[in-house]
């Protein structure tokens, strides 16, 4: 589990097939191989741990062909740099929303406008995902959690402050680009519920009689 907190920027050095290495300012000392670490809000598990030319470590991810194909990791490039998060341990501060790192599908941006010092994007979600996405809920776009300000139809607003920009790879998003979109955790066991209710014709309220 993650909370949609970035906590590195990393970057991929290099792609051989399946196999992606990144590198990053994490300790290494800090990392263990077996780990998992959300990238671009893509939950990851660390193959192989090394040091890096610098003080930070350099480890290496294998990305399946379903998780390149239903994702942004497929058109991953040398230089791109990529959204960190380690997973959430317990007791630790749970800042954004609870995020698994399974991502749902894309989203385009739409449109990207100053709103004051922080920035507005408009994005347009797939049609099987829109209606999961509530105005004044969470949602995670690339790994951050980010609050919904508004929906119409397919599309949603989001804002995101300067240090967001400033600490991500948001600052650098534009009109046309694809990221990964996850839905609110309950907003999935909501719509679950409501399914098996109506599958089993059990769509109205029960009724409960006192003898």
């Amino acid at each position: 589990m993650f909370t949609g907190i970035i906590s590195d920027v990393g970057r991929l050095v290099a792609r051989n097939g399946t196999r992606f290495r990144i590198e990053s300012r994490y300790d290494p000392a800090g990392l263990i191989e077996g780990a998992s670490i959300a990238c671009d809000g893509c939950c990851l598990t660390l193959a192989r741990l090394s040091e890096g030319a610098g003080p930070g470590a350099v480890f290496e991810m294998d990305v399946s062909n379903e998780t390149s194909a239903r994702t942004t990791l497929g058109a991953w490039t040398e230089g791109t740099r990529i959204n960190l998060e380690r997973s959430l341990s317990f007791g630790s501060e749970l800042g954004g929303h609870l995020v698994t790192g399974h991502i749902d599908g894309l989203a385009r941006i739409r449109e990207r406008r100053s709103d004051g010092e922080s920035v507005r994007f408009v994005l347009e979600a797939a049609a099987e995902l829109a209606h999961l996405i509530a105005a004044k809920g969470s949602i995670a776009l690339n790994g951050v959690s980010l609050t919904v300000n508004e929906v119409e139809g397919a599309s949603f607003g989001v804002n995101v402050i300067p240090y967001t920009l400033a600490h991500t790879t948001w600052g650098d998003r534009k009109p046309g680009d694809l990221v990964n979109l996850e839905v609110d955790l309950l907003a999935r066991y909501v719509e679950r519920i409501a399914s098996g209710r109506v599958a089993s014709g059990r769509d109205e309220p029960r009724q409960d009689h006192c003898p």
